[in-house]
C-alpha cells in the first residue's frame, strides 16, 4: 500500500540506525499544531501505520470541521486565520476593547474592500465565517 494521493498531512519517517519507522501526523488549524506518530512496530507493519495513521487524521479533520470552518490554502507567516483576506482584530478606544474579524480584498486596482464581524456581536466562530463569506464573494468566489 503506496501513500498515494491521499497524503495529506502525512510524512513517513524512517531514521536511519535506528528503530523509528513509521508515519506521522501533522497539521496546524489557526495556529493550534495537532500530531501524532504511528510506529510500524506498534501496528505490525508499514501498511498498518499508515491505515492507523489516515484513520486518526480522518477523524482529527471531522473533529475540527465540527468545531470551525477548515480551509486548506496557502498561508502566509503574516496570517494566524488559516484564510488569506481574513484577520482577527482588536482596538482599543477609551480603555474600552472591541474585538472583531475582519475580511479585506482588493474589487480592482487601486481599491480595498474591508468588512468587520463584531465579535461581541456575532461570537467568534460565527463573526470567523461572516469575514469569510464576505471575502468569498468579495473576491467572486
Amino acid at each position: 500500500m503506496g501513500i498515494g494521493r491521499d497524503n495529506y498531512a502525512l510524512a513517513r519517517i524512517d531514521l536511519p540506525g535506528s528503530s523509528t519507522h513509521g508515519w506521522q501526523v501533522r497539521l496546524q488549524r489557526r495556529g493550534v499544531k495537532y500530531g501524532k506518530f504511528f510506529g510500524d512496530g506498534v501496528f505490525g507493519g508499514v501498511d498498518r501505520s499508515l491505515i492507523a495513521a489516515k484513520r486518526w487524521r480522518d477523524r482529527l479533520l471531522e473533529r475540527l470541521e465540527g468545531e470551525e470552518m477548515v480551509r486548506i490554502c496557502t498561508r502566509s507567516t503574516r496570517n494566524r486565520s488559516g484564510v488569506v483576506g481574513v484577520s482577527k482584530v482588536s482596538v482599543v478606544t477609551n480603555g474600552t476593547t472591541y474585538e472583531f474579524w475582519q475580511a479585506t480584498w482588493s474589487p480592482e486596482k487601486g481599491r480595498r474592500r474591508c468588512v468587520k464581524f463584531s465579535i461581541r456581536r456575532y461570537g467568534d466562530q460565527e463573526a470567523f465565517r461572516l469575514a469569510v463569506l464576505a471575502r468569498e464573494e468579495g473576491v467572486g468566489g
